[in-house]
């Protein structure tokens, strides 16, 4: 049984990953509906929080169905994150994240994000600051280092169960290498195996399925593991592996017309939560990627992405299944290999 704090997750729990401009509501919502055990916010700014920024308290908000959720938090100055962290407990999220990981540049190179892995004293610092300022549960999400010279984390991660965090996630990558190149996981898993730690050891990079989560718990050892871009267009892939881990059971493809229905809820809970245009705006990302594969589909996706009006969106989704409802797996492509998020 993994815990986190006094919340129960669960044997094998998965963790939707944070993702900027992906993780709203509506993203959530569709990744609970098929068994993400944890999810996150989008990044919140500690400035913009602190400075009473709309875009950033309007992150805060989590619905009872999401739970358990946590916020994540970002920043480079003490101060601002801890009164962020007080902040952010007001909204009663199960867990208050840092986020040691962002390799973004304009995060990085100032200070924030993965550019904490160049002032461990300062994260360290930040972390303890954090935990004994709030009651809520904090976790900490990062990488193996900043770059192949510097690969830290069996070290770090001491340290940082020294602060007093519950939990801590890694990406097997370091910030130089972005999202480049294949997920280090054998670091990930001597963090694991050491047996000073105590804390739960949360794993990710490059779990895009069944197979890659099963092996992800079965020869590391970590204790959940944390799926980022292969849940883009793709929310499915919790049931996927959940199916595959407790029942040893492949699912079923889910149909044209089943991804179809599932693309137009999104769709209704994106506008739900943001209104038009702009729910419709950051569906965008999504409605093409649901689709991923299907042959001679440029016009149509072309439509998913410029479309503003609603009813002609609708009818342009439900043409999908009208068109190619009666494909089978096999004329399908899904290789989810290219996201870039």
């Amino acid at each position: 049984m993994v815990k986190i704090g006094n919340i129960e997750l669960g044997d094998k729990p998965l963790f939707l990953a944070p993702m900027e401009d992906v993780t709203d509501p509506s993203f959530r919502y569709m990744c609970k509906h098929f068994g993400a055990d944890v999810v996150y916010t989008e990044f919140v700014a500690s400035e913009g929080l602190i400075r009473d920024c709309k875009k950033s308290y309007k992150k805060l908000e989590l619905f009872d169905y999401e739970r358990p959720a946590a916020v994540q938090l970002y920043g480079h100055q003490v101060d601002s994150m801890v009164e962020a962290a007080k902040m952010a407990e007001e909204a009663k999220p199960d867990f208050i994240d840092l986020n040691f990981g962002c390799p973004v540049k304009k995060i990085a190179t100032r200070g924030a994000g993965a550019g904490m892995l160049r002032n461990i004293p300062l994260m360290l610092e930040m972390t303890e600051a954090i935990v004994k300022a709030v009651k809520t549960p904090v976790t900490v999400k990062t990488r193996l280092g900043w770059d192949d010279d510097s690969k830290i984390i069996v070290e770090l991660a001491e340290q940082l169960q020294d602060t007093g965090i519950h939990a801590l996630a890694i990406h097997g990558r370091t910030r130089q290498q972005m999202y480049k190149g294949e997920a280090d996981w054998t670091l990930i898993g001597e963090v694991k195996n050491n047996p000073r730690i105590k804390i739960p050891i949360i794993g990710n990079g490059d779990i895009k399925d069944a197979e890659s989560a099963k092996q992800a718990f079965d020869k590391y050892g970590v204790d959940g593991i944390m799926i980022g871009r292969a849940t883009v267009g793709r929310p499915w892939l919790f049931k996927e592996i959940k199916d595959y881990l407790q029942k040893n059971e492949i699912m079923k493809p889910l149909t044209i017309k089943e991804k179809v229905e599932l693309a137009k809820l999104h769709l209704q809970k994106s506008i739900e939560w943001k209104g038009e245009p702009r729910g419709v705006y950051e569906m965008r990302r999504h409605l093409s990627n649901y689709f991923k594969g299907l042959p001679h589909f440029k016009e149509t996706r072309i439509k998913l992405v410029t479309l503003l009006d609603v009813p002609e969106l609708i009818k342009t989704l439900d043409g999908i299944s009208e068109e190619y409802g009666h494909l089978d797996e096999s004329q399908q492509n899904d290789d989810y290999s290219y996201f870039q998020y």
